[in-house]
């Protein structure tokens, strides 16, 4: 098998309005209308060229478990998430990278990833 990429995430949440507020006004992601009449609630959600799946349902308990969303400036998106109120991470550098951590309405982890820092 050799995956030609990640098609899409899907997390549970227990209130998909608040979690449609969340990623749509806070991260920037676009509701797509694609998703189909499932017998339970959610929304399907675009992130660049991959997408997330937000799916009705109680979210599993905490024990690490993210997804990653890539950014041009960690810093400047971190700033404007504490502007709106959200607690963010500082920026940890990680490899030649930076990561920073926020979590949805929900409880589930969000990693802002900026990759390929260059050295100041």
């Amino acid at each position: 098998m050799r995956p030609v990429g990640l098609h899409h995430v899907s997390i549970n949440v227990d209130d998909v309005d608040a979690a449609l507020a969340f990623y749509v006004d806070a991260l920037g992601l676009t509701v797509r209308q694609d998703r189909p009449a499932f017998a339970f609630g959610g929304a399907w959600l675009d992130a660049g060229g991959q997408q997330v799946h937000l799916i009705e349902a109680a979210p599993p308990p905490n024990q690490g478990q993210h997804f990653a969303l890539a950014v041009e400036d960690l810093a400047a998106v971190v700033a404007e998430l504490r502007r709106r109120g959200l607690q963010v991470t500082d920026p940890k550098p990680v490899g030649g990278s930076l990561q920073s951590f926020l979590a949805d309405p929900a409880g589930n982890r969000v990693e802002l990833h900026q990759p390929q820092v260059t050295p100041a």
